[in-house]
Order: C-alpha cells, then sequence, then structure tokens
C-alpha cells in the first residue's frame, strides 16, 4: 500500500501518496521552504503565485542540469567500460 500524507506546504495544505519515505518527504519539504525564502527574500515584494512560478521554474531547471550531468556521467561510464572490454580482448 502506497503511504498517504498530508502536509503542509508554503501555507498549502496539501494530501498525496507516493511511494517516497517519510524521510524523503521531510526533506523535500525543508528544500522547498528553503528555495522559497530565498527567493521570497529577494523578490520585491512579489505576489505569492508569482514566487512559486519562479521556485517552479528554478526546480525545473535543476532538473535539466541535473539530466544533463548525469548523461555526461553515462556516456564517460559507456567510454570507460568500451575500453576496459577493449583491453580484457587484447588479454
Amino acid at each position: 500500500m502506497i503511504p498517504e500524507y498530508n502536509l503542509n506546504i508554503l501555507g498549502l495544505d496539501l494530501n498525496f501518496k507516493t511511494d517516497a519515505g517519510p524521510e524523503r518527504i521531510e526533506q523535500a519539504k525543508a528544500y522547498l521552504e528553503k528555495r522559497y525564502a530565498e527567493l521570497q527574500s529577494r523578490g520585491n515584494k512579489l505576489s505569492k503565485e508569482r514566487v512559486l512560478v519562479y521556485l517552479a521554474l528554478g526546480l525545473a531547471d535543476d532538473y535539466l542540469e541535473s539530466e544533463i550531468r548525469f548523461s555526461d556521467l553515462q556516456q564517460r561510464v559507456d567510454e570507460l567500460l568500451h575500453k576496459i572490454n577493449g583491453l580484457e580482448a587484447d588479454n
């Protein structure tokens, strides 16, 4: 059974189910609240909705950057495995 969570995040009551454990949910909540506070402190009195949109854009950019890094790392691992396999074939 998938656990259900009832949280108040950034003043919004949310109910959802996920396979993620409670520790990861709390880490995600704390990360969002930290990033939100950082944006809000620089936001020149932006509305909550605008700050949330900027937060979503920042998180999407972080995700895309992580995907690029992961792809680069995967390519490097594949190249190293190819080299290792080539060395094993020579022996």
